[in-house]
């Protein structure tokens, strides 16, 4: 955790907290991985291309494990606007910093941007620098050749996986080491 910020506006102090945010999609189509086979034998599996899908939202804390995840069926900037509003009423003691892709939902126009929450827009084309990358191939890595009926028994799969990470699993994943270092000498100021 890192110490006090003190909103000069308020004459309040609010403990500053760091987040890794993205989007993921989870649909029908199978996805395909590698299997251990013979040398030259390709591997056969179930596979099926259909196209319905979900989205998760999520945002992870790199330094506790701390998550927050929330499903929408598509990516535009109303269901983002829903789920930075949703984050901001799950951490509002806290000022909370969202580190995040140049998604054109992230920027548009009509998104007000809650109060206790910062967006910290990444680099563009760097997706290998927002840990909640990770987690995303982490539980994508369990669905790999899976064939799912209908989305529901996706949703339900996909809930399952995420009940399963524990807050020592999501830090593990996403403690890039140059963030847990920053963020600690940031905490000894």
């Amino acid at each position: 955790m890192l110490k006090q910020y003190d909103c000069s506006t308020r004459q309040e102090q609010r403990e500053i907290r760091y987040f890794a945010q993205d989007e993921s999609r989870f649909g029908l189509k199978t996805l395909l991985g590698r299997l251990i086979t013979a040398c030259g034998v390709k591997p056969i599996g179930q596979w099926q291309w259909q196209f319905k899908a979900f989205w998760l939202y999520g945002a992870v804390e790199p330094a506790t494990g701390e998550s927050f995840f929330l499903q929408f069926s598509h990516v535009d900037t109303v269901c983002y606007q829903r789920f930075l509003d949703e984050f901001s009423k799950a951490y509002p003691n806290s000022l909370n910093i969202l580190q995040l892709d140049n998604g054109r939902f992230h920027t548009g126009q009509d998104l007000a941007v809650p109060e206790n929450v910062i967006l910290l827009f990444q680099p563009p084309y760097c997706p290998e620098l927002n840990p909640i990358e990770r987690l995303w191939q982490h539980l994508k890595v369990d669905l790999k050749w899976a064939s799912f009926k209908t989305l529901d028994q996706l949703q339900a799969r996909v809930d399952q996986l995420l009940t399963q990470l524990t807050p020592h699993m999501i830090a593990s994943i996403t403690g890039y080491s140059f963030i847990l270092d920053a963020l600690s000498a940031l905490s000894t100021v």
